[in-house]
């Protein structure tokens, strides 16, 4: 690759632009042959900026393993783990980051946003003033400072790529709560109590980057504001026409889930588990209330039959996948453990699909499987007979939202044993 296109691709991956595919594959040729981490970390960087954290992550971690004196490299893991919402994990990373460079002003404003994300502002203001007094000229630490100094006052109008995620989620919540807008932290996501019922869950992401793309004139707390007014108004999903069957789909939640008891509409399901129903749209996704029954005279079964065809028409690819010290990642060759890779939130629902079943029995050469739903957003699987690899997904355990133990998948579908 001439060394001026090369130039531009690490521009604009520094810029925080998404690369095209093509961009991507010829950046990771280059990085393939490349000895040093920094055309490596830039590969990582440009999966961040297309918002698939997931995949970034072990690239960044394998960089940590092979350059764990590299500053960027660190800040680059921290930046992937911090749109994973893995905030401890993060500023462990940044920490061991101010190790190798005391004082360095990246590190402190990262830091600085991570303290503003989790509520402690004192802490925030501290590291924020050190990076100002370690370079006086930082535009970014000096924005800080004076949205910290302003409190709840909307900011001045600032360049809007220098927003990072974990600024805006801070500046959504903290606008949500001012509203009266009842909600709560659930992974990546919000739960959004909706105005007319029920529950809607809220891609944080998905926001980030519509801001990013067309950033109001009004500075980041003014968006925020009027992002939560939207929020608290928000209805259940169900028009003068209905419900939008189109955009239903099915999820697999453990018995006893939140929001059954916050009036969303849900069935058994198998193994234990409980049906809900999303309905999607351009920026939420929310679950579909109970009293959506009453106000589009449609039947229970009407909405799952709707869910799980619409489900059935987006299978997900099946990757091999290792367990390294509680961390899922890809893996380059057969491992034993696979993993459903559609991301959104349904590869649980998935594994209930017909089309799923093909793709898993192409995977992983058909039988009896034993699964792992323990993390709401990843489906883990391997074969029965595979004493180690079940021994592997039993000491991964559940995370609090997810599914505890191990189901069996055969010919009879997903159960429990």
């Amino acid at each position: 690759m001439p060394l001026a296109e090369l130039e531009r691709l690490r521009r604009k991956v520094e810029a925080g632009d998404a690369l095209s595919d093509a961009e991507l594959a010829a950046l990771r040729a280059e990085a393939a042959s490349s000895p040093g981490p920094t055309l490596r970390l830039a590969v990582a960087h440009a999966l961040v900026n297309a918002d698939a954290e997931r995949e970034a992550l072990p690239l960044m971690q394998a960089l940590r393993r092979d350059f764990p004196e590299d500053l960027q490299v660190r800040l680059g893991l921290a930046r992937a783990l911090l749109g994973l919402e893995r905030h401890r994990d993060a500023e462990g990373e940044l920490r061991e980051a101010l190790v190798l460079n005391p004082g360095d002003p990246e590190v402190l404003k990262v830091l600085a946003v991570l303290a503003l994300r989790q509520g402690e502002a004192a802490r925030a203001r501290a590291y924020v003033a050190e990076a100002v007094e370690r370079d006086p000229f930082d535009a970014e630490a000096k924005l800080l400072r004076a949205e910290l100094e302003a409190a709840d006052l909307p900011p001045s109008p600032a360049p809007q790529e220098q927003v990072l995620r974990p600024e805006f989620t801070a500046a959504l919540t903290a606008a949500l709560g001012r509203a009266g807008v009842t909600f709560r932290r659930q992974g990546k996501d919000l739960l959004v109590k909706l105005a007319s019922g029920g529950v809607g869950r809220v891609d944080v992401g998905s926001l980030y980057a519509a801001y990013r793309e067309a950033p109001g004139p009004s500075g980041l707390t003014a968006h925020a504001e009027a992002l939560a007014a939207r929020l608290g108004g928000l209805s259940s999903g169900v028009g003068p026409t209905g419900v939008a069957l189109e955009s239903l789909r099915p999820v697999l939640r453990p018995a006893g889930f939140v929001a059954g008891t916050q009036g969303a509409l849900f069935r058994p399901g198998p193994a234990g588990l409980e049906v809900f129903y999303v309905l999607e749209d351009a920026e939420f996704v929310r679950y579909l209330p109970a009293s959506a029954l009453v106000d589009s005279a449609l039947t229970l079964e009407a909405v799952d039959a709707a869910a799980w065809r619409n489900l059935e028409a987006h299978p997900a690819d099946v990757r091999p996948v290792v367990i390294d010290q509680g961390e899922v990642r890809l893996a380059e060759a057969f491992s034993g453990v696979w993993a459903v890779t559609g991301g959104d939130g349904y590869d649980g629902a998935r594994l209930l699909t017909k089309s799923q079943r093909r793709w898993l029995d192409a995977a992983t050469g058909g039988g009896r499987l034993r699964v792992s739903l323990g993390r709401r957003e990843v489906a883990l699987l391997c074969r029965a007979s595979d004493a180690d690899s079940v021994q592997m997904l039993t000491a991964l355990g559940h995370a609090p939202d997810g599914v505890p133990g191990l189901l069996l998948m055969d010919g009879e579908g997903l159960r429990s044993e």
